[in-house]
C-alpha cells in the first residue's frame, strides 16, 4: 500500500485595504474558492485537474491571516504559484506571502504556532499592548489548540 504524499503549505495574507466593520469575515471557503479560481485562470482546467483532488484548506485565522494549505507534494508548486498569484479575498485586496512549506503537519503546525507568537508580538507593540491578561494572549492560547487539533 503506497501512502499519500503531501505538501502543506503556511500561507499568510497580507492585507491592503482597510475593511469595513461591518463587512463578512474571510473564511477558510474563501481561501479555497480564490485559490481554485486563481489556479483556473494561470494554469488552466489541466492544472486544476492536477491540484483539485488533493487541494483543502485546513485553517485560516482572520485575526493573524495564516492558512493552512495542504496539496498532493507532486502538484504542489502548482498551488504555490496560484496562491502567489491570489490578489483579493472576498472583493478586498491582500498581498499573499507564503511562510514555510513542509512536508509533515506537525512541521506546519509548528510554523504557524511560531508565525502566530511573531504577529501578535508585532501586533502588541503597535497598539501598546503587553499585559498578561489581554485579548491576545487569549487568542494565542485558543488559536494554539486549534492548530494542534488539525488532522491529516
Amino acid at each position: 500500500m503506497v501512502r499519500f504524499k503531501n505538501r502543506w503549505l503556511l500561507v499568510e495574507f497580507i492585507p491592503i485595504d482597510v475593511r469595513p466593520t461591518n463587512s463578512t469575515a474571510v473564511t477558510s471557503k474563501t481561501v479555497w474558492n480564490a485559490l481554485k479560481e486563481s489556479v483556473i485562470f494561470n494554469f488552466g482546467e489541466t492544472g486544476w485537474g492536477a491540484v483539485g483532488g488533493s487541494l483543502t484548506v485546513k485553517y485560516f485565522s482572520p485575526m493573524t491571516g495564516i492558512c493552512i494549505i495542504r496539496v498532493a507534494r507532486d502538484h504542489h508548486r502548482i498551488a504555490w504559484g496560484a496562491v502567489t498569484l491570489i490578489t483579493s479575498l472576498d472583493g478586498f485586496r491582500y498581498i499573499p506571502r507564503t511562510v514555510h512549506v513542509a512536508g509533515t503537519i506537525k512541521k506546519a503546525q509548528l510554523a504557524a504556532i511560531q508565525h502566530d507568537r511573531e504577529v501578535v508580538a508585532r501586533l502588541r507593540s503597535k497598539y501598546k499592548t503587553s499585559s498578561p491578561g489581554d485579548e491576545y494572549t487569549a487568542y494565542l492560547t485558543s488559536s494554539r489548540a486549534n492548530i494542534e487539533a488539525i488532522q491529516e
